[in-house]
């Protein structure tokens, strides 16, 4: 990319992430942003698809710090400190229900090439999980790799019931750790 291009880019989230903060990532509008940046609507297109791509990189990008300051922690051993330790990804995750919502439309990808950042932090939170079960004093008749499949699955099926009015006689975490509690502790 040209200098002059990767400056315009830069202009752009710069000015996405003040919208953001001052009103929230669900009420960014491309105008705003375009505005802020002093550029035109069709130069936001030339370098974004949708207003998506745009929140894909920056919510990536705060993910993306919630997980370095997790992992700046000591390993968890056992269910509680697992989920007291992963409280600021969960949290990030529930900030807000576009938050969520986009989280778990980019968690996946449908080609290598498509691996974008919040893709790149499903895979550092199962990584980092697995590498703490492997230490903790928890379940040992399966793999630390299938019990963080689970602790993620589990992670993801609280936070998706904290936004159903259905479900909220449960905390989030109260609902995670007796999740987790069945999952990772040996029957007796």
């Amino acid at each position: 990319m040209q200098k002059r291009t990767l400056k315009t880019r830069a202009r752009l989230l710069a000015a996405a992430a003040e919208v953001v903060e001052s009103g929230g990532f669900e009420a960014l509008r491309v105008e705003e942003v375009v505005q802020t940046a002093g550029v035109a609507k069709g130069t936001f297109f030339a370098h974004f698809k949708d207003k998506d791509a745009l929140m894909e990189i920056l919510i990536g990008e705060k993910l993306s710090a919630c997980f370095d300051s997790v992992e700046a922690g000591s390993s968890p051993q056992n269910v509680h400190q697992i989920v007291v330790a992963l409280e600021p990804i969960h949290s990030f995750m529930m900030s807000e229900r576009y938050v969520f919502d986009l989280i778990l439309r980019y968690s996946g990808a449908a080609a290598i090439a498509e691996i974008g950042p919040i893709a790149q932090c499903f895979e550092r939170y199962f990584r980092l999980v697995s590498d703490w079960l492997k230490t903790a004093q928890l379940r040992q008749d399966i793999s630390a790799d299938l019990q963080a499949e689970g602790v993620q699955a589990f992670a993801l099926q609280a936070m998706s019931l904290k936004f159903c009015a259905l479900h909220s006689a449960s905390t989030f975490t109260d609902r995670l750790e007796g999740y987790l509690i069945a999952w990772l502790t040996p029957a007796k």
